[in-house]
């Protein structure tokens, strides 16, 4: 049972990816992704077995470049991975979208349950947000114009012009 359960885990943290690729058409390549969250939960800096890590190996392994933002795990980031040109640490979640391809949520910290969907859709150069947390609720996404993805709610991305 538990090895049942350790592979759902790990395929879990692919989705986030496989989205991501499956809405650019499997080319991330030269792409800004960015990511809310990087701990593998709220109020903690452990970033052990956090979905944040699959999703940004896959993404440079993609050629996708990775702009974050997380309250506490910063540190711990820049510990893992060192400098590299394609992760950008920012300051906060208003930087870590600016300019960028698309919005991943990755770790549900309080700071991200409130947001100005309209701001966020003008950040996003496709106007896509996939919610690993399940942090909103579809329907005010879609009334935003917003393409919208929430892990384990069925396929709730759908293109913007769709009913």
């Amino acid at each position: 049972m538990l090895t049942a359960v350790e592979r759902v885990n790990h395929r879990q943290k692919g989705t986030l990816y496989t989205k991501l690729s499956q809405a650019f058409d499997g080319d991330l390549a030269g792409k800004t992704i960015a990511l809310w969250g990087l701990s593998f939960k709220p109020n903690t800096d452990d970033m052990r077995d956090a979905p944040s890590r699959t999703l940004m190996e896959a993404l440079w392994a993609a050629g996708a470049r990775v702009q974050a933002y997380d309250p506490e795990a910063m540190k711990e980031c820049r510990c893992l991975y060192g400098e590299r040109d394609d992760l950008v640490l920012v300051a906060d979640r208003v930087q870590a979208v600016k300019g960028a391809d698309a919005l991943v949520i990755c770790t549900e910290w309080k700071a991200f349950r409130s947001v100005d969907f309209a701001w966020l859709k003008a950040q996003l150069a496709m106007p896509m947000v996939i919610d690993g947390r399940n942090l909103y609720e579809p329907a005010t996404f879609k009334q935003a114009g917003l393409l919208y993805y929430a892990v384990g709610r069925g396929n709730s991305l759908r293109s913007i012009d769709s009913p």
